[in-house]
């Protein structure tokens, strides 16, 4: 019998454009409900596909702390996902959902 080798799926190599990845970040927070975790790795998957260096950078924050403030262990602090939602140049909205 043969084996079958698996390999870690990792979100931030399937994510090229900008609208992947606003596409992205919109449906992990419609399946959020209310974890900010997982919002917070969703924004660290795509900062690690946009370049984690360049993205600390732009938000002003050191390329470490960010890495632990998006590794999904910890929930990062509001000015944070702010910070670096601008930084990847993404939007948020709010809306009224739909019935």
């Amino acid at each position: 019998m043969s084996r079958t080798t698996t390999t870690r799926y990792d979100a931030a190599e399937h994510l090229r454009t900008a609208e992947e990845m606003a596409a992205y970040l919109e449906a992990c927070m419609a399946e959020a409900n209310g974890d900010a975790t997982l919002v917070a790795k969703a924004l660290g998957d795509i900062a690690r596909a946009k370049g984690m260096a360049q993205v600390a950078r732009d938000a002003g924050l050191s390329r470490e702390s960010l890495y632990k403030a998006l590794s999904g262990d910890r929930t990062p602090g509001f000015d944070t996902v702010l910070k670096v939602v601008h930084a990847l140049g993404l939007e948020l909205h709010a809306g009224v959902p739909q019935p």
